[in-house]
């Protein structure tokens, strides 16, 4: 049977619960432990894939084409699992099953209720993550913060469970603010009481406590933080800002985290395996030197929106020994003008998927600017499909050439070299109605597609409507673009390169999902390289 930790968080939103989960779930897998781990999100929509960025940050897509909470990403980087659709669920997508159910009549006409019948099925959804992964140990986080109104089912759900499962069999976890107070020049408990006697109202007890702050927390304010909230100062762990976030797990080994949660669920502490972790972290420190890559993209506002971008591209950088600098570029204010001015000084250039106009226009200058100064260049979804009409304009003479995305704006006639896909034509609804999750791609010899993965076949992550239009597919080709990637029945496009360029090659997936602290995705590794031998001048 397995163990289950409930992670809440208190006090304010952000506060770093999903670091905190996920660097435990690192900490028991190096002890030897299969884990999995799971999001619980409080809010009404029925999954984060409608979602604005900057409401959300980025939607991650598991292999099993679930879009999913951002924390997925943490985890998956963290643990290095694959997770999958029963890793992720939203109020909204309770109400939507439940509703379903009473249609059909399935309570018999008698009244549905939040307790039981919403607890109910989130406590089936709880059970689901375990059975299906076949983990010793779950550890579910429970989005927003002790208070929010909308979150009370899940706490209930969590108390419930608890009592269901006996004890030594789960655990909570509640992360929670210690803030400085710079007029007093200290640090202050009362937030994390007050957070704590609000769980405790809810009739939830915390096993552990993780104070959060941008100072150091000494024994003394972990020990008053223990008296007032019932639990053994050794359970108050101190989490203060760290450098990087791969430093959290080993800051929290430090403190017993991991051997003190193995025994409070009866688990024996076996030998840790941290090696690989301190590895990364040495390579990571060791850097020399670093890389500036441009990211053109239309949520640039907030980073969280280009999350796995991001990590992906830390990860290729520490790999070739450099910190790499991401220069997040408004697509909406780049032109052909003014590329040199804001790109000339990149040593690369990313364009990320999206959805939607506003940007692409700044997109294919991007995309122009790289395949004409040879600067190396990495296009990921719509950035393939920017590469694709910025090449059909400007090489094969197709003007104004666009995707059906945007049709309705282009004058009548226009080319559309990038389509929707014929069984998506008559679609209205918007949530679930892409090519989802992890699909095989068949990859040509001698292209620099091949010379970075090492394989003729590899699965790939998608999330998008809109192909590469095959009725343009010969003229492309005619014209110098190599099609390096290709589905096993040769019908979509998935990678498509500029051959004589230092590295000019994109992707109809998104390839950032799968890279790994250590283990670095090798398109992200073949792109850094190429900058970096830019840089050296190479």
């Amino acid at each position: 049977m397995a163990k289950h930790i409930f992670v809440t968080g208190g006090v304010v939103s952000s506060l770093g619960k999903g670091i905190t989960a996920a660097s435990l779930g690192q900490l028991l897998k190096a002890r030897g432990y299969k884990v999995t781990m799971q999001k619980m999100d409080p809010y009404l929509n029925v999954d984060p894939g409608t979602m604005s960025p900057f409401q959300h940050g980025e939607v991650f897509v598991t292999e099993d084409g679930h879009e999913g909470d951002l924390d997925l990403g943490h985890y998956e980087r963290f643990i290095d699992e694959n997770l999958s659709r029963e890793s992720n669920f939203t109020q909204g997508s309770i109400y939507q099953t439940l509703i379903a159910r009473e249609r059909r009549g399935d309570f018999l006409g008698g009244t549905v209720q939040v307790i039981p019948h919403v607890t109910e099925a989130i406590k089936e959804r709880i059970r689901r993550a375990a059975e299906q992964s076949g983990a010793d140990i779950v550890i579910s986080e429970i989005g927003g913060t002790i208070g929010d109104i909308e979150g009370l089912p899940f706490i209930e759900a969590a108390r419930q469970f608890k009592k269901e499962m006996g004890p030594g069999n789960v655990l909570f976890v509640h992360v929670t603010l210690v803030p400085y107070i710079a007029a007093a020049h200290e640090v202050k408990t009362k937030p994390t009481q007050h957070s704590v006697k609000e769980l405790r109202s809810l009739g939830v007890q915390p096993d552990f406590i993780v104070c959060r702050s941008d100072h150091e927390i000494a024994d003394e304010v972990r020990a008053k933080i223990a008296l007032f909230c019932d639990v053994d100062a050794d359970d108050v762990l101190a989490c203060p800002d760290a450098p990087s976030i791969y430093e959290v797990p080993l800051s929290l080994y430090e403190q017993g985290f991991d051997i003190s949660t193995l025994a409070k669920m009866g688990l024996a502490p076996r030998k840790i395996k941290l090696a690989p972790w301190r590895a990364f972290l040495k390579a990571k420190d060791a850097c020399a030197g670093e890389l500036d890559i441009a990211v053109v993209g239309k949520y640039v506002s907030l980073p969280d929106a280009y999350l796995s971008v991001h990590e992906a591209l830390e990860h290729a950088g520490i790999a070739c020994g450099r910190k790499v600098n991401v220069h997040l570029v408004d697509g909406e204010e780049l032109t052909d003008a003014n590329a040199e001015e804001v790109l000339g000084t990149m040593d690369g250039i990313l364009v990320p998927g999206g959805f939607g106009q506003r940007a692409f226009e700044g997109k294919i200058a991007a995309a122009r600017y790289a395949r004409e100064r040879g600067v190396p260049f990495l296009g990921i979804c719509l950035g393939l499909q920017a590469a694709v009409c910025e090449f059909a304009r400007n090489v094969c003479g197709l003007e104004g050439a666009t995707s059906a995305e945007f049709a309705d704006s282009a004058p009548e006639g226009t080319p559309l070299v990038v389509d929707l896909m014929p069984e998506q034509e008559d679609v209205e609804d918007k949530g679930g109605t892409m090519r989802l999750g992890a699909y095989p791609c068949k990859v040509v010899s001698g292209t620099r597609a091949e010379a970075a993965y090492g394989e003729p076949i590899i699965y790939e992550r998608h999330r998008h409507r809109y192909e590469v239009n095959n009725a343009y597919r010969d003229r492309l080709t005619e014209a110098g673009l190599v099609i390096s990637g290709l589905s096993p029945d040769d019908r979509l496009v998935e990678i498509v390169e500029v051959p004589d360029h230092p590295f000019y090659v994109a992707s109809q997936a998104h390839p950032e999902f799968k890279s790994r602290p250590g283990k670095p995705h090798p398109l992200f590794k073949a792109f850094v390289e190429a900058a970096n031998g830019r840089k050296s001048g190479d």
